[in-house]
C-alpha cells in the first residue's frame, strides 16, 4: 500500500488502513490494506451500496459473497470478511506478492509444456471447485491468474467479476461479458449460455497463450475476432505436442454441446502427467457477517465508518515492500509495461521530476488526445470526450514518491475498453519521454535523448 507519511492523510476502516488504489471497474474498486492489529496485508474490495440497490442486486450480491465466503480453495483467493459502512460494503479479501501469472510470459517468453501443464492443472481445480459450489467466473482472463510467494496459482475474482450478470428462466447466463479474446462463441451469440462450459473455453485460450506466448484469436478488427471465434480460426504452433494439440482442440469447441467437460479433461492423458490432486480442509465458515452487511440497524460489529486524517497535501510516499508489492519484476529500463500481445489494465513509470511536473506534463500530453482531466492533489482523472467500445474511457493517474528524488507514476484504466487504454498510453509515452528516467540493464542512467535530471533540475 501506499504508505502516507505522518504530513499526508489516512484513511481506516475497522482494523485496517487503505492504501493504494489496485484497481477498478463499474460498481468497485480494490485497495490494498493493512490490518492494524496483526500487520496483515490484505486487498479490500470496496462496492458503492447506492449502485447496487439502484440496479435491484442486493440479493444476488448476498447469494455471491456468501458462495465466495464458503470457498476455500488453495487456487482460489480467499475471502476473510465483510464488513459494512451507510454507502459502501467491504469484501477483505486475501493479497498475493507474486504478480501476474501472465507477467512471467512477458519477461521470459512462452513455458515449456511440462510447466505450462502445471498451472493448467491448478487453474482447472480452481475451476472445477468453484463450479460444483455453483459459481461461475465468466472472466476468466490474464488480470485474473495471480501467483503467491510460492509460485501458487490462484484465481482472483471468482463469482464477483460479473456482478450485474442473472439466470434467466432457461438457466442460462445472457449477459456478454469478458475479454473479447478469451469469450466463447456462445457468449458473443447473446442467445444464452452455461457458465461453465464458457469458462471452460477460457481456460483453453489461456492453456494456448501459456504454451505459445501468445493468443489464438486475434484480429486488429472486432468483427474479424468474432468470425475466427464463431469458426475456432486457429493454428496450434509445431512445437505443441499431439496430444496437447488435441486437448486444446477439444476445449476450443465452438460447439458447446461437443465441448469437453472438465471430468473428461481430468481423465485426459496429457492432463494427467504429474497431476497432484489438490489438498485442503473444510473448514466451518460463518455467513451471520453477510447478512448483517445488509441490516440497516448499523449496531452490528460488521458495521464500520470511514475514518479520515487529513495532514498537509504531499505525494504519498511508498516503501521497499510496496514498491516490489506493484510489479513482480519493476523494470526501470523501460517507458510503458509491454507484454506479448496481452493487454494489462495499468503501467507505470518512474522519473526524477518533481510530481507537479510530472503532473503538467500529463496534462499537456493528454489534453491535445481529447482527454479531459481532473486534479485531485496528487492524483488525477483522465477521460475521453469519444465514446468507445465500452462507454468513455477513463485513466487514473496517481504519483508516489518511492525515493527523495524519485517518483513512480502509475496510470491505471478506470473506466472503458482495455485495448483503447493500450493505445491511449502508447500516444501518451511520446509527450512524456523527456520526464522519464531510464536505466540500462546495467542501472546505469541511460543519457540518450537529454536525462529526466537534466529535463527537470531541482529547485
Amino acid at each position: 500500500m501506499a504508505n502516507r507519511t505522518s504530513s499526508a492523510s489516512k484513511t481506516r476502516v475497522g482494523k485496517y488502513e487503505l492504501g493504494r488504489t489496485l484497481g477498478e471497474g463499474s460498481f468497485a474498486k480494490v485497495k490494498f490494506a493493512r490490518n492494524i492489529e496483526t500487520g496483515e496485508n490484505v486487498a479490500i474490495k470496496i462496492v458503492d451500496k447506492e449502485k447496487v440497490m439502484k440496479h435491484k442486486m442486493i440479493g444476488q450480491i448476498k447469494r455471491e459473497i456468501s458462495t465466495m465466503k464458503l470457498i476455500r480453495h488453495p487456487n482460489v483467493i480467499r475471502m476473510y470478511e465483510v464488513m459494512a459502512s451507510k454507502t459502501k460494503i467491504y469484501i477483505v479479501l486475501e493479497f498475493v506478492t507474486g504478480g501476474e501469472l501472465f507477467d512471467k510470459i512477458a519477461s521470459r517468453g512462452r513455458f515449456k509444456e511440462e510447466e505450462a501443464r502445471k498451472y493448467f492443472q491448478q487453474l482447472i481445480n480452481a475451476v472445477d471447485y468453484c463450479h460444483s459450489r455453483g459459481a461461475y467466473h465468466r472472466d476468466l482472463k490474464p488480470e485474473n491468474l495471480l501467483l503467491d510467494a510460492n509460485g501458487v496459482l490462484k484465481v482472483s475474482d471468482f463469482g464477483l467479476s460479473a456482478l450485474p450478470q442473472q439466470l434467466r428462466d432457461d438457466g442460462l447466463l445472457h449477459t456478454t461479458c469478458g475479454t473479447p479474446n478469451y469469450v466463447a462463441p456462445e457468449v458473443i451469440n447473446n442467445k444464452g449460455y452455461n457458465g461453465a462450459k464458457a469458462d471452460l473455453w477460457s481456460c483453453g485460450v489461456i492453456l494456448f497463450v501459456l504454451m505459445a506466448g501468445y493468443l489464438p484469436f486475434e484480429d486488429p478488427n472486432l468483427v474479424g475476432l468474432y468470425k475466427k471465434i464463431f469458426k475456432a480460426d486457429f493454428t496450434c504452433p509445431p512445437w505443441f505436442s499431439s496430444s496437447a494439440k488435441k486437448l486444446i482442440k477439444r476445449i476450443l469447441d465452438p460447439n458447446p454441446s461437443t465441448r469437453i467437460t472438465i471430468a473428461e479433461i481430468i481423465e485426459n492423458e496429457w492432463f494427467k502427467k504429474g497431476y497432484v490432486p489438490p489438498r485442503f480442509e473444510q473448514a466451518d465458515v460463518s455467513l451471520d457477517d453477510v447478512d448483517a452487511i445488509f441490516n440497516e440497524l448499523g449496531d452490528s460489529q460488521n458495521f464500520v465508518v470511514e475514518h479520515r486524517e487529513e495532514g498537509s497535501v504531499v505525494p504519498a510516499t511508498m516503501n521497499a515492500f510496496e514498491l516490489i508489492s506493484t510489479s513482480q519484476g519493476l523494470n526501470l529500463s523501460s517507458l510503458f509495461e509491454k507484454q506479448m500481445g496481452l493487454v494489462k489494465r495499468e503501467t507505470r513509470f518512474t522519473s526524477k521530476c518533481s510530481a507537479n511536473e510530472i503532473i503538467s506534463k500529463i496534462e499537456a500530453a493528454a489534453m491535445p488526445m481529447g482527454f479531459g482531466v481532473r486534479k485531485n492533489n496528487y492524483k488525477m482523472k483522465l477521460l475521453g470526450e469519444k465514446t468507445g467500445r465500452k462507454g468513455q474511457l477513463a485513466v487514473t493517474t496517481e504519483i508516489f514518491e518511492v525515493a527523495p528524488s524519485l517518483c513512480m507514476v502509475e496510470l491505471r484504466k478506470s473506466r472503458g475498453d482495455t485495448l483503447e487504454f493500450h493505445t491511449f498510453y502508447n500516444n501518451l509515452s511520446t509527450g512524456l519521454k523527456d520526464i522519464v528516467w531510464r536505466t540500462t540493464d546495467g542501472g546505469k542512467v541511460e543519457e540518450k535523448g537529454g536525462s529526466a535530471a537534466q529535463s527537470c533540475p531541482r529547485q
